[in-house]
């Protein structure tokens, strides 16, 4: 029905003449003759509707000759329309109204006829595309709640641990059961870390401090492979590891250990081997956390926080790992890259001759100003700041960075290296670089740095709608 004195006015310039003609109007006359496809000169027969000629001419007269009202909102995501025309009868004060009332309420009449009196089989259509624009709009909302995080970094950088720290600081962590079921692992770490060590005593041309623990040696070896295949700790293996980690000797081996191939928990476990030779032994969460065993293939983790749901992607950070990566590129959100700061003077297990720090450095730049990540934020985790802070004591820098003339302290030395990974973004006026220094087996730090990473997340995923 047509109204008067309405307050919305939208109106476009008519380029064939003076007179302004409301959008909406231009838009019901162009679908009208789009639906007709014919002079507009007789009864028309469109829309599964019949419409007189002079409703029709009506339409037309009150587009050319007056100027009509309209309101329009918008509805959708995809820009569907809907239309309210308000057509005024009276004389408007300074402008021009109609030159044909009649032919204005004749308008109505015919803009109520297409609009109101809809066959079954366009109604069930316009129902079909309700739905539609709902599953669109819904999927749209889905799509935007999610986030795809990838985990790059090389070998041995604390990735799979910064992927169980997410368990159990987004998934009420790990059940008994699940612990139980590391507990192998927890064998076979503390056995290989024992083992590492004694081989580098021969190597390293180390006595021991007590000669009784030549036997105890070859005891371990005779002992280990059977242990490790069972999955089991016996406790005269267990007694034997005990008195070898006591060793004055085996002690001055592993503060040596940057000469040789060593797991970063093996500290951790010989310490703890007490309590983790009982019989009723149950991994804690901080012993799962301190597990290593090498990626393979691709790990997908789901978790929610804020709102949001995360894809995390988990890939081996080994050379022979990396050529997986590719698969796990697309639609992806932002990028945690991992570097063991600690490893700083170690060279790749894969290969002996090239540092961990400038193999690093080297995959982040690839990474940094690859192409295909020109909008993706990359996050950098400096990681294992602790085994950092207790070696560069005792440990220089300048093993990795012969440049470095600063003092071989944390902060001094960490700043070093931040700078130098930093350096490395060749698009810094556009693309900035998230820095954290981390500890991934420590959860509070973990969850703290996460918090502010998914900050950082939603804070960029405004800014690419415009809102920030």
């Amino acid at each position: 029905s047509p109204y008067a004195n309405c307050s919305d006015i939208s109106y476009s310039s008519n380029n064939n003449n003076n007179t302004s003609i409301c959008f909406v109007c231009n838009f019901l006359g162009l679908r009208l003759l789009h639906l007709c496809r014919k002079p507009v000169n007789g009864d028309e027969f469109t829309g599964g509707r019949f419409f007189p000629g002079h409703s029709v001419r009506s339409i037309w007269i009150a587009v050319s000759l007056a100027k009509p009202h309209a309101h329009v909102s918008r509805t959708g995501r995809r820009g569907f329309v809907t239309v309210s025309l308000v057509l005024a009868y009276q004389t408007e004060v300074k402008t021009k109204s109609f030159k044909n009332p009649c032919a204005g309420r004749q308008c109505a009449r015919a803009f109520g006829n297409m609009g109101c009196t809809l066959s079954a089989e366009d109604k069930a259509a316009a129902e079909r595309s309700k739905m539609i624009d709902k599953n669109l709009r819904e999927d749209g909302e889905k799509a935007a709640r999610e986030v795809k995080l990838l985990l790059l970094g090389a070998g041995e950088s604390g990735k799979s641990t910064i992927v169980k720290q997410m368990k159990i600081i987004h998934e009420d962590g790990y059940s008994e059961d699940e612990c139980k079921q590391y507990r192998a692992v927890v064998y076979s770490n503390t056995i290989q870390s024992i083992m590492a060590i004694i081989k580098a005593m021969n190597n390293l041309k180390i006595d021991y401090t007590d000669t009784a623990r030549e036997d105890d040696a070859q005891q371990l070896f005779a002992l280990a492979a059977a242990a490790e295949e069972q999955g089991i700790l016996p406790d005269d293996l267990s007694r034997v590891i005990c008195r070898l980690w006591a060793d004055s000797g085996v002690q001055g081996c592993f503060t040596r250990s940057r000469e040789y191939q060593l797991n970063d928990s093996a500290a951790y476990y010989l310490n703890e081997m007490e309590r983790i030779a009982k019989s009723d032994y149950i991994p804690t969460q901080q012993d799962v956390l301190r597990t290593r065993v090498k990626t393979t293939g691709i790990v997908e983790t789901h978790f929610t926080f804020k709102d949001l749901h995360f894809k995390m992607f988990d890939v081996g950070g080994q050379r022979s790992e990396r050529k997986k990566w590719i698969h796990c590129f697309e639609g992806v959100t932002a990028i945690i890259f991992c570097v063991a700061l600690s490893a700083y003077d170690l060279v790749l297990a894969e290969d002996e001759e090239m540092n961990r720090m400038h193999e690093s450095m080297k995959l982040f730049d690839s990474i940094c100003n690859n192409k295909w990540f020109t909008e993706t934020s990359i996050i950098l985790f400096l990681n294992k700041k602790d085994l950092f802070e207790e070696k560069i004591t005792r440990s220089p820098l300048a093993i990795c960075f012969p440049e470095y003339t600063g003092a071989n302290k944390y902060d001094e030395a960490a700043s070093y290296i931040q700078t130098k990974f930093e350096d490395l973004n060749k698009k810094k006026d556009t693309k900035e670089i998230y820095t954290h220094f981390t500890c991934a087996t420590d959860t509070k730090n973990v969850q703290f740095v996460f918090d502010a990473v998914t900050d950082v997340i939603i804070k960029n995923n405004l800014k690419d709608c415009g809102l920030f």
